[in-house]
């Protein structure tokens, strides 16, 4: 049985709570990730924050505008705005019991932590691979029929 060790991120990029909503933005462009862990010194897991937040937190432009003095959403701590009730799993659970608790909490990540401390992360995207793999290990046993095509 695969486990979620076997297709996890191990030690995940993280923030920690004192970083910016805009410190987090420029993680997720520069590393194209939608979601990160938040860790306090002892990489404890005490958040998360994900591409959506930060997209719900920004102005928009003409609020810029009219609120020029103002401090931008962008410039709020992670603290205040991560999320807390936090959703994890352990890294021997396996994938099957993972992918679907996902789906049944309408998750695109799970944390993997291993005595509260984060180990790794899986995301929707992983197993859109594992099912993309899935598929070709399928078509290599199973070629397409010329009469099929």
């Amino acid at each position: 049985m695969f486990t979620v060790s076997d297709m996890m991120t191990p030690h995940p990029h993280t923030l920690s709570p004192s970083h910016t909503l805009r410190d987090a933005k420029k993680v997720m462009a520069e590393l194209g990730i939608r979601h990160i862990p938040i860790t306090n010194d002892e990489n404890h897991l005490v958040g998360l924050v994900t591409q959506r937040d930060v997209l719900a937190a920004q102005e928009s432009s003409l609020e810029h505008i009219s609120k020029a003095n103002a401090i931008s959403t962008l410039d709020i701590s992670l603290d205040q705005c991560m999320n807390r009730t936090l959703l994890s799993v352990n890294s021997h659970a396996g994938l099957k019991e993972a992918a679907t608790y996902m789906q049944k909490h309408k998750i695109g990540c799970l944390p993997v932590t291993h005595k509260k401390k984060l180990v790794g992360i899986i995301t929707d995207s992983d197993f859109v691979s594992i099912a993309i793999n899935l598929l070709e290990i399928q078509e290599e046993i199973e070629p397409l029929n010329e009469d099929e095509a």
